[in-house]
């Protein structure tokens, strides 16, 4: 082979990079694969030789943002216990309260994609979720099972990741209500709420209340100045 051939995994990075440009000026919904190909400087067929579809190239792009977090990095990189489950969840929470008030508003216009998916095909959901799953749910249940193996949890079905998902679709919903100007609806005193949702998350996957209590107000965040995205999306 020419060595003066581009490889496939450094296409594979130039089309990430172009469409970064692109979604970037032009949004989701106002980027084209199209645009995306004349902006790598390949043909509309080459593009989707490695990324099928739109959403597949904007849900690789959201994974990437997602794993170069250090901060997300901190908190994988932490021993799986009872402490790393609450601070997983936590970090979690205040993710996605922290997106309706955004100055920027990306991660908002990300979640209204996500919830449009579902209204859709699904089909970048499902990416969503394939990404999230693989990269947060192996340090979600481990931490489960030490938790359960200290006396902190008791077990709740046969399928611990669930766990994870029923927490992150609590976060999610609770963050979707208060997107528009107007929020859907108000929970009140803002300043309980993330602590409220912590609780019942909390208690909902199985921690019991001595768990909750010992480590819900330990500041152990793998970055204290920086929030962990929790969202693929």
């Amino acid at each position: 082979m020419s060595t003066l051939r581009m490889t496939s995994d450094l296409r594979r990075q130039l089309i990430l990079s172009a469409a970064k440009r692109c979604f970037a000026r032009h949004g989701f919904a106002g980027t084209t694969t199209k645009s995306i190909a004349a902006a790598a400087s390949i043909s509309e067929g080459l593009l989707f030789k490695h990324f099928p579809t739109k959403s597949a190239l904007y849900a690789e792009i959201l994974a990437e943002e997602c794993e170069a977090d250090p901060a997300l990095h901190r908190l994988l990189e932490l021993e799986p216990s009872t402490e790393t489950l609450v601070v997983l969840i936590r970090e979690m929470v205040r993710h996605f309260q922290q997106i309706p008030d955004a100055p920027d508003q990306q991660e908002a216009q990300r979640l209204r994609l996500m919830i449009t998916s579902h209204l859709d095909d699904g089909e970048f959901a499902r990416l969503i979720y394939e990404k999230i799953g693989d990269l947060i749910g192996p340090m979600f249940t481990a931490s489960f099972d030490r938790a359960v193996a200290a006396g902190d949890a008791s077990r709740i079905g046969r399928e611990p990741l669930n766990l994870f998902w029923f927490a992150h679709h609590t976060v999610l919903m609770a963050a979707l209500g208060r997107l528009p100007s107007v929020p859907c609806l108000s929970y009140g005193n803002a300043a309980d709420l993330e602590r409220q949702l912590c609780e019942f998350i909390l208690r909902g996957i199985g921690l019991n209340e001595t768990a909750v209590a010992s480590h819900l107000d330990r500041e152990v965040s793998p970055d204290p100045g920086r929030k962990v995205t929790a969202e693929g999306a």
